[in-house]
């Protein structure tokens, strides 16, 4: 194998979280790593060393390998985050299926599944049109210029979710500022900690009323058709929630800076409102915004590209890097809504794929023309290199958006 003796020969990197040339482009090391070579020894935060994996096809590879766990006593942290040390311990409750192997991990999304398919989505999206279209009515009602995370980005998917939980109207307010607290970035780690019990502590008095009074909702169709405990159901709606939230919201708020910035597209898809399928594919391959792992460790020997991994090894991919990869995708670039953008990575792959996946897809797919076509002259309120980055999260985006019409 003589790529892994190459390769075992070279000073492992560390962690790559160099400057970004712009706020819609991965780090350029990450392309100059992946044209060296598509798994580069990597020293991990703990002094580990493992691999990290650039190229398009080694991480779909990884990510359908039943011999890379997910589970995380076996990994080794590559980067050192504070709201991951706040919430070591929490994270392993009854029903945490998202750090579970197959089997345990199957049982729980055998029983999600069918919440998720594309005809569930279609049954709903009238829900999240008319979602959208109050959230735009607020906005317009508190006029020009606003906060587009503030009055768009985040309230259409923490509705959204919400609404697809059965969490009552009257709980919702306080829902969501604690959830905004546990994924602010200045937040500390007890009020983190905090937040989180907050949010968790929301579903069991939840679950307990809908066994007793079930409604046409996600959490009491469960309920009713599986056999999940009251904790696991508890833990289930925590994850649903915190999942389908903060990577919608922000992928609604960078999405619509990045088309605000290519002005070109954003009327493509004014003046064509059947791409915006397309253009959602693409705008998920472009920003790939969990620019943060995955990671899984090995559990056996594996040969991946030519390169050897062994036992206990833990690995890090980059989804960024990947959905760049030129020897799969096109010009990638370039932002293009109207070429083929299926394929990407954007969330994940495998059997812990984004289980929520079709859900933002139907989210976005109604919002940024919805958006465009309510506020036609929308742009940026301040210079683009004023907008503020949120860079120390596993979920790119923009703390605020600031835009005028």
């Amino acid at each position: 194998m003589q790529n892994h003796a190459r390769a075992a020969t070279e000073t492992p990197i560390t962690f790559p979280r160099q400057a970004r040339p712009g706020p819609f482009d991965p780090p350029e090391v990450l392309g100059a790593l992946r044209e060296q070579s598509p798994l580069i020894p990597m020293r991990f935060a703990d002094g580990h060393v493992g691999w990290f994996v650039t190229g398009y096809s080694a991480v779909r590879s990884i990510l359908s390998d039943p011999r890379f766990s997910v589970r995380p006593e076996r990994q080794h942290p590559a980067v050192d985050l504070p709201m991951t040390r706040a919430l070591i311990g929490k994270m392993n409750g009854s029903g945490m299926f998202l750090i579970m192997d197959p089997p345990e991990h199957t049982r729980y999304r055998r029983a999600l599944a069918a919440e998720f398919t594309g005809q569930r989505m279609k049954l709903f999206e009238p829900k999240i049109v008319e979602i959208t279209r109050t959230c735009l009515d607020a906005m317009e009602a508190a006029g020009s210029p606003a906060d587009l995370v503030e009055r768009f980005a985040f309230p259409v998917p923490s509705l959204v979710i919400c609404e697809l939980l059965g969490i009552p109207p009257a709980d919702r307010v306080e829902f969501q500022h604690a959830s905004a607290t546990l994924f602010d970035r200045g937040s500390g780690i007890e009020e983190t900690r905090r937040a989180f019990d907050t949010v968790l502590g929301f579903f069991p008095p939840l679950i307990r009323q809908k066994r007793q009074d079930p409604g046409d909702d996600l959490l009491s169709r469960l309920i009713q058709h599986s056999a999940l405990t009251d904790d696991e159901l508890a833990t289930i709606g925590y994850m649903l929630f915190a999942g389908g939230f903060e990577t919608t919201a922000s992928m609604l708020a960078l999405g619509t800076f990045a088309l605000l910035e290519h002005p070109e597209q954003k009327e493509l898809l004014r003046g064509d409102p059947s791409l915006a399928g397309n253009a959602v594919e693409e705008l998920l391959r472009y920003l790939t915004i969990g620019h943060i792992g995955p990671q899984r460790a090995a559990t056996a020997d594996v040969e991946i590209e030519g390169v050897l991994i062994r036992k206990g090894q833990s690995v890090m991919m980059s989804l960024s890097a990947a959905n760049r990869d030129p020897a799969h995708f096109t010009d990638p670039e370039t932002l293009d809504i109207t070429k083929p953008a299926g394929g990407h990575v954007a969330f994940g792959h495998g059997v812990h794929g984004c289980l929520g996946g079709q859900l933002a897809r139907v989210e976005m797919r109604v919002a940024y023309p919805a958006l465009f076509e309510r506020f036609p002259g929308l742009r940026l309120a301040v210079p683009p290199d004023e907008v503020s980055i949120k860079l120390d999260a596993f979920v790119y985006g923009v703390h605020s958006l600031p835009v005028a019409w």
